[in-house]
């Protein structure tokens, strides 16, 4: 039997989770509902997604030059998807949509077409997707702002003493460790009074605010299916089509070529135009179908329901967190600052000597059914700043709301979490090469696994 618990105030117009229902199993023989506490991370699939994927699936075959009817029915359906995608981010009508992996393909592909000469500016707080794409450009770190406007006398001290010639800056929207929001709109302003573009890493905002790229003055946005209830392999990159149609495809092969001949004993290539041009190979249709019905689900649903719905759990999050003796909240700007409901920690022992960051997630996820992150999260300089380490791989923990979050899941970590760093494990783990892990762990898997 799931137990009852008491809902936010915008629950009853949260549109459906996929395994909103889930159980699983703990090391006592006991099976609770899944508290997934971890959506920063992947985010479970929206019902509505899966249904429309299920609707399409008879339908799918090859794209652009099948002539059977199904092709023509998935060539649609892969088209109508980047509409779906312009209006959800807010794009202008001389903007391209491309079809990716993910926000890493796409600031990869970006990285690949930037003009010669191109300097790139960029901050340290980064994920390494936002963070590492730049390394053939000629790149100005601009450091770890002291707080949003430390950010913006940075950005416009570089860009004023900075060579002529191309320019980018990187701006990530908002924060994979602390869940702060960056003040995009006005380092936008900066950027382009110096004649520079700017690329926004969305990947952390889109599953929680509205975003309008045109409005916030950005050039190009990226941002991932997965963390936007699609998890079916697809991102996207949206914006301005001069650099993209000038570089050559960020793969080669068929789609991204109009004609290819032989000469002299060599392949001479022209090149397809935009979208085609950076999405060779047989592209993901599904993938691409099941990111456009999420952007319209959450479009449909209604802003003010889901931001409602997750600042009351992340606000009773972070509450509940720096009540806990041994629990310090990370952030880089101060409490006060606005966020969005990914908050990260560390925990000291009974002793004051940092805890195991590793073998707490471990034990939570073992003997209380919760799901949260442990490590730097893909962005080692801001967690090794945040934690006050200056060398090695800092570890903290971050917990993360979203859709599939209710009440009970947060007031359960919370319970836990206090219980835990009181009274230890109830059970005996072991380090191996995998991570700490119950000894022994009754949890069966899956049948699918089996």
């Amino acid at each position: 039997m799931l137990m009852e618990s008491c809902v936010t105030a915008g629950a009853d117009r949260i549109p459906g989770i996929v395994g909103a229902r889930l159980l699983v199993p703990l090391v006592d023989g006991r099976w609770v509902p899944d508290a997934n506490l971890d959506h920063a991370a992947s985010a479970p699939c929206l019902t509505a997604v899966q249904d429309e994927v299920n609707r399409f699936l008879p339908w799918y075959s090859s794209v652009h030059r099948g002539s059977g009817f199904t092709s023509g029915v998935s060539t649609r359906v892969y088209e109508r998807a980047r509409a779906s995608v312009r209006s959800f981010v807010g794009a202008g009508p001389d903007d391209c949509v491309l079809f990716t992996r993910n926000t890493t393909d796409s600031l990869n592909l970006l990285a690949r077409a930037l003009p010669p000469g191109t300097t790139v500016f960029r901050f340290s707080a980064d994920h390494h997707a936002a963070l590492l794409p730049w390394r053939d450009a000629e790149v100005r770190r601009l450091g770890m702002p002291a707080g949003p406007d430390d950010a913006l006398r940075l950005l416009d001290a570089v860009l004023a003493a900075a060579p002529d010639g191309p320019r980018l800056v990187v701006i990530t929207a908002v924060s994979n460790v602390t869940g702060e929001v960056w003040p995009v709109a006005a380092l936008a302003e900066v950027a382009h009074r110096h004649g520079a573009r700017v690329v926004l890493d969305a990947a952390q905002l889109v599953p929680h605010q509205p975003l309008d790229m045109t409005a916030l003055g950005v050039d190009w946005v990226a941002f991932s299916g997965h963390k936007l209830y699609a998890p079916f392999g697809a991102g996207v990159l949206v914006g301005a089509p001069d650099w993209l149609e000038a570089a050559e495809p960020y793969l080669a092969g068929g789609g991204a070529s109009a004609l290819v001949a032989e000469e002299a004993g060599r392949e001479t290539v022209t090149w397809a135009e935009l979208p085609h041009r950076h999405e060779a190979g047989t592209p993901n249709v599904v993938g691409a179908h099941a990111l456009a019905v999420a952007c319209d689900t959450l479009a449909a649903t209604g802003w003010e329901a889901i931001t409602e719905h997750e600042r009351e759990l992340a606000d009773r999050l972070r509450r509940g967190l720096g009540e806990i003796p041994g629990v310090r909240l990370l952030g880089m700007w101060g409490p006060d600052h606005p966020r969005v409901g990914v908050v990260a920690f560390t925990v000291v022992d009974r002793t004051g000597n940092p805890a195991d960051q590793e073998l707490l997630a471990a034990v939570l996820a073992a003997e209380h059914g919760i799901g949260i992150r442990h490590g730097a999260f893909c962005a080692h300089q801001v967690v090794r700043h945040l934690v006050g380490d200056t060398e090695g791989p800092s570890r903290a923990l971050r917990a993360s709301v979203g859709l599939g979050t209710t009440p009970e899941h947060v007031e359960r970590l919370l319970t836990a979490l206090a219980g835990l760093l009181s009274e230890g494990p109830r059970w005996t783990y072991k380090h191996a090469e995998a991570g700490w892990a119950p000894v022994p762990d009754p949890r069966e898997e899956p049948d699918f696994l089996r």
